[in-house]
């Protein structure tokens, strides 16, 4: 949510401009609304362009691409503080224009800081609370004429989890802080830049240092200087070669990253699997998985329907009770009851997702709850303030709906609950050709089915069991890529009130496995003889075929395989569907890949 990129060159580039888009470009899957540039000349002119709309929209208006300068930001804005309009838009000059600077995130005291601005003198132009980042940088520059110091203090003022980038109009340097949202530094030849996120650097450098909470950086030309935030001490830490490749942050030929990411994930759990086999780390998270006392297992969106489905396989696996809670819940619903000897398994692709961070925060500050993760992005947030993490192994995703962070996602708690109830991860092995095969089967069969549903506005999908996330799942992908009305539900519940919506012709999808086909050919039938549509992902199995009006057969009856392979399916139904209806499946309306706000 939201995206920043600031770089600085040691002469003037006629191309910054160019830079600046491209890189405003790689951060377009993170959400927005509003995109604005800054450039800065070598005698000390700043260019700054910014309005609501499109990357290419408003590029095409203010003409972004044309921008030269020895420096430059770019902001996209998703709103929070303050209505999509052009004096929201970021970056932000200070009051007299010397300062200029951008944010990504939430300042929850934006109202009351404007206030004491205001109070103060300061020229508040807008409601933005990138804008009042700006200002508390101000009001201690003007004091001490030294940013450095100026963002140590501006630190104790701003309240949130936010990062932000800075620049003055005399100094050919970029000053950049993390606290909480996410921040990279890439080095360079002959230059250096930050991000927000990684996608935007990796076509110029694989040199990254990955800032951590409360840290600060200084970037010029040929240095850079890490700070703390708090004590002003430089801290030491060399750059690393980033475990991610340029191409993953490409389409690859694809028409779209989403289809691009399906077609990613027989690698992606190849890969997975590869890693967990010989990871010391896997073994010492089993192991105090193991040993807790209650576990805890906490996501949003995907990531929770993965934590549902991790329920099942560690009950069903490893005889394990796990408690699945969306993390925007938790706090209220299991928080006074916390212990010590508990384990909280938070899941997220971005390691910044706000509500999951939010658990994390609160365990940490009442001293109960261990926290452990599973994250795809190394050095997020959630990364750096587990006791121990494992990665999910997908590179970047770049498409805002998850796929292959999902798929990976259940194959990690599946790797978890075999290794903990001592099955060893053989069962497995054969899963990559799997889905591989599952595919490049169904992918006609279910074009032809997309086509059918857009007739429709609305639909049920329904699991029962270990298919029940999966069924979630599938009805989130549908609304976030498609904006038709999708619900996900138990099978076992359809009866108790939706069953009232089925009509002659209404589709009704139904995910099963051939253990608990019998359960499901009963809701089946209660669909069915009030005339419903029924379409059934399963395994081939004569009477659901026979109870089902279209059947998409998984090349397996593994019970636990089921539930990842009948994902694919339904990924694949959202993505033909929405392009069907002239949408662009990699960047819906309205929502974001990295929700850092409440």
């Amino acid at each position: 949510m939201c995206g920043i990129f600031g770089i600085v060159f040691p002469e003037e580039k006629e191309d910054l401009g160019k830079i600046l888009v491209k890189a405003g470009q790689s951060l377009t899957y993170r959400g927005y609304d509003s995109v604005g540039c800054a450039a800065f000349s070598k005698d000390g002119e700043v260019d700054l362009k910014k309005d609501v709309g499109r990357i290419s929209e408003v590029d095409s208006k203010y003409s972004l691409s044309s921008l030269s300068g020895i420096r430059g930001i770019v902001q996209l804005r998703w709103a929070t503080f303050g209505i999509p309009c052009q004096r929201n838009s970021q970056p932000h000059f200070d009051c007299d224009g010397d300062l200029v600077g951008a944010h990504n995130g939430n300042v929850i005291n934006t109202i009351s800081l404007r206030e004491e601005f205001q109070a103060e003198g300061h020229l508040i132009r807008g409601e933005n609370d990138g804008e009042i980042v700006v200002h508390a940088v101000e009001r201690h520059f003007d004091r001490t004429r030294d940013l450095k110091r100026a963002m140590i203090h501006a630190a104790l003022d701003l309240k949130g989890d936010y990062a932000y980038l800075v620049s003055h109009r005399e100094e050919n340097a970029i000053y950049a802080a993390k606290m909480g949202s996410s921040l990279y530094a890439g080095i360079g030849n002959g230059f250096s830049c930050v991000s927000s996120d990684l996608p935007s650097i990796l076509d110029l450098t694989d040199n990254i240092l990955v800032l951590k909470d409360g840290e600060g950086i200084k970037l010029t030309p040929e240095d850079y200087e890490l700070f703390d935030l708090k004590t002003g001490e430089e801290i030491f830490r060399e750059p690393g070669k980033c475990p991610y490749s340029r191409e993953s942050a490409s389409k690859g030929g694809f028409p779209h990253f989403m289809i691009k990411e399906i077609y990613e994930q027989p690698k992606k759990v190849q890969n997975l699997l590869d890693y967990l086999e010989v990871s010391p780390e896997f073994e010492d998270f089993s192991r105090t998985i193991e040993g807790a006392d209650r576990v805890f297992l906490i996501g949003s969106g995907s990531s929770y329907h993965a934590c549902l489905v991790g329920s099942y396989y560690l009950n069903k696996v490893a005889s394990r009770a796990a408690v699945p809670v969306p993390a925007g819940a938790f706090i209220e619903q299991f928080g006074n009851s916390l212990s010590k000897d508990d384990i909280l398994l938070c899941v997220s692709q971005s390691g910044e997702t706000k509500d999951v961070i939010n658990v994390v925060n609160y365990a940490r500050d009442i001293s109960r709850g261990r926290v452990l993760s599973f994250v795809n992005v190394l050095g997020s947030t959630l990364s750096l303030r587990s006791e121990a993490f494992l990665p999910i192994v997908c590179d970047l995703e770049i498409s805002v709906p998850a796929t292959k962070t999902f798929i990976n996602q259940l194959v990690l708690f599946l790797s978890l609950s075999c290794k903990i109830g001592g099955r060893g991860l053989h069962q497995l092995k054969d899963l990559p050709g799997l889905l591989e095969k599952t595919i490049n089967s169904l992918s006609p069969q279910v074009q032809e089915l997309s086509s059918e549903l857009l007739k429709f506005n609305d639909f049920y999908c329904l699991g029962y069991g270990v298919t029940h996330g999966i069924a979630l799942e599938g009805a989130l992908k549908i609304k976030e890529v498609v904006y038709n009305h999708s619900e996900g539900a138990y099978s076992s519940e359809f009866k108790h009130g939706p069953l009232a919506i089925v009509y002659s012709g209404y589709p009704v999808l139904f995910i099963s496995t051939i253990e608990d086909s019998s359960m499901v050919i009963s809701h089946i039938n209660e669909v069915s003889c009030r005339e419903g549509k029924v379409i059934t992902i399963s395994p081939p199995h004569p009477l659901l075929e026979k109870y089902s009006d279209l059947v998409l057969p998984l090349p397996t009856g593994n019970f636990f395989l089921v539930p990842i392979l009948g994902t694919i399916p339904l990924q694949m139904l959202a993505y033909f569907m929405s392009v069907g209806k002239g949408n662009d499946p990699d960047f819906p309306r309205n929502i974001s890949k990295t929700l850092t706000v409440d």
